[in-house]
């Protein structure tokens, strides 16, 4: 991921982006410094929060990074999966029904999702709902496309 631009966030947009993700994940995001990154081979910006890619766009929707998730833990649009699932979530797989233990009854399709583990309620991934959030949990079908996971170039990236 080649930067291109970096520029810091005006009040507004800090206070925007605080008050988006605290009525939609719960999270109070606290930060003294918001810098917005553009790239140059990736059609993606991020926002760091002091130094750290804690937020960036997913098709144009700003919401927490699996990194923004861990230190800032949402109460709402969770899809907690189980052990079996970890490896799979990890990898960038989609999330199928069956690891799935439960989800935020909050998740309506098309919503974007943070992924987590059911022992310690780490974030795994970020991923889209392709289901309410009540019928995530049964025996078959895939209910969240994976986005953004544990080692890929969003997760690695550093400035």
């Amino acid at each position: 991921m080649d930067v291109k631009s970096r520029h810091h966030l005006r009040s507004d947009e800090i206070s925007e982006l605080e008050a988006d993700l605290a009525d939609h994940l719960g999270v109070d995001l606290d930060g003294n410094d918001y810098e917005r990154v553009e790239f140059t081979d990736v059609d993606r910006e991020v926002v760091l929060v002091d130094g750290d890619p804690l937020v960036a766009s997913f098709d144009g929707d700003l919401f927490l990074t699996v990194r923004g998730a861990n230190e800032y833990p949402p109460q709402n649009h969770v899809v907690t999966v189980d052990s079996g699932a970890i490896s799979f979530v990890s990898d960038g797989a989609n999330v199928m029904r069956p690891g799935i233990t439960e989800a935020t009854d909050d998740i309506e399709p098309g919503d974007l999702v943070v992924i987590v583990e059911e022992t310690h309620s780490k974030a795994l991934a970020i991923g889209r709902a392709e289901a309410d959030g009540d019928d995530m949990v049964g025996d078959s079908g895939k209910v969240v496309e994976s986005l953004h996971h544990v080692g890929d170039d969003l997760y690695e990236f550093h400035v």
